[in-house]
């Protein structure tokens, strides 16, 4: 099979509006979660989130347009625009130049306005862009028509794990002949009232709300769950020849990816699906060792022991360095898999693991080097990114530097 590279890289976050600052926020231990103020919370449990504040949709796209895209497409396409822009593709073979988007919910806002709408003055007054801004698809549709991408447009939609996936899947693609470069988006926007509500609802959230940046602390003994965050990143995928013969920085090569299923629970996660997961990227892989792992690390009770234990059974005596990076931009669902991976990729650019924050109390069933407070420099040459969702569902990308 082909060998695949990333070439170009993008984000935003609640702590940097580009991948620059946004790794640089992150390095240096600085959290963007703090109160909502994008809805009233007053009657909520829940009142912090990881918002991003000052974004302007029409820096991306036309403002005619705007209304026609939630918030999530929003957020996608700035972050495709910076990784386009950033892998410097001066012209490409149209048809073989695709896309695979991500989101876990999708246009969760625009659902949430609809229906009151809907319910306060009848279906006569539904927007017409309603169904188009919502579908979770319709990310990987407007990036494709914003660049005349017509290979491959497909879509993930697998929870916490879904851009993970989109990021396996754009990969494949590749290996086996079927594109020659994909570009890879991963967006959420789910901070609404129906969104809080709702994972409140499940006492999945941390109802730290009196004290926002020491909410989210992955790993550590006094986790109460996650905090909602928002952003996107994207990533430019090709084939190493291609990218070699047009001089293109490498990031690094996806030498490996798992995925698999926990069969189990809808919400609870097991050890085994994690495993299963990691064991298959290795595998794939062929590393004898990995440099770093960014962790899944949501801050819930049960994922940051499970993972912990996956990590052990998986590395055994080789255990890498670990950390989570939720502490500061929030867990940002189906967006997740995408920040982290460029995270990480940008990790083994400056050869430093970021920092897990907020970890100040040990927690016996986890007990690995979580990297607390203080960001390390590292040799980091191969690197892995971590993804679990609700359902089930379990993703894992291996990294290498070339």
């Amino acid at each position: 099979m082909r060998r695949v590279v990333v070439t170009g890289i993008g984000m935003i976050n609640s702590v940097g509006m580009d991948k620059e600052s946004s790794f640089k926020a992150i390095i240096e231990g600085q959290c963007g979660i703090k109160s909502i103020t994008s809805f009233d919370t007053t009657n909520h449990t829940v009142t912090i989130a990881g918002e991003i504040e000052g974004f302007d949709p029409t820096e991306v796209m036309d403002a005619k347009e705007v209304k026609k895209a939630d918030r999530f497409i929003q957020l996608g396409l700035k972050a495709a625009k910076e990784a386009m822009a950033d892998a410097q593709i001066n012209s490409f073979d149209v048809p073989r130049f695709g896309v695979s988007s991500a989101s876990g919910i999708g246009g969760l806002p625009t659902i949430e306005r609809n229906a009151i709408v809907l319910h306060e003055r009848g279906p006569r007054r539904l927007s017409p862009f309603f169904i188009p801004s919502a579908l979770i698809n319709m990310l990987g549709g407007m990036v494709s028509i914003e660049y005349g991408l017509r290979g491959p447009n497909l879509s993930s939609v697998t929870a916490c794990a879904a851009s993970t996936h989109a990021i396996s899947e754009a990969a494949k693609t590749i290996m086996v002949g079927a594109a020659d470069k994909m570009l890879v988006v991963g967006a959420e926007a789910t901070i609404c009232g129906v969104g809080i509500g709702g994972f409140a609802a499940m006492k999945a959230l941390s109802t730290r709300n009196d004290d926002p940046k020491s909410a989210s602390r992955p790993f550590d003994k006094d986790r109460d769950g996650f905090v909602m965050g928002e952003g996107a990143a994207a990533l430019v995928l090709e084939t190493y020849e291609d990218a070699k013969a047009r001089g293109a920085q490498i990031y690094a090569e996806v030498v490996g990816f798992g995925e698999s299923g926990d069969a189990h629970h809808i919400t609870a996660p097991t050890t085994d699906g994690p495993l299963r997961a990691m064991q298959g990227a290795l595998q794939m892989a062929g590393v004898d060792r990995v440099d770093y792992i960014n962790a899944h690390g949501t801050s819930t009770p049960v994922n940051d022991k499970n993972e912990t234990a996956a990590v052990k059974a998986a590395f055994g005596s080789k255990v890498p360095t670990m950390s989570s990076t939720k502490g500061q931009i929030g867990h940002c669902l189906g967006a997740a898999g995408a920040i982290e991976a460029v995270i990480s990729l940008m990790s083994m650019r400056d050869n430093i693991i970021p920092p897990t924050i907020n970890y100040t109390t040990p927690d016996p069933d986890c007990d690995l080097d979580y990297v607390p407070n203080v960001a390390r420099e590292a040799k980091l040459n191969v690197v892995m990114s971590n993804s679990f969702g609700f359902g089930g569902t379990n993703g894992s990308l291996i990294f290498k530097r070339i």
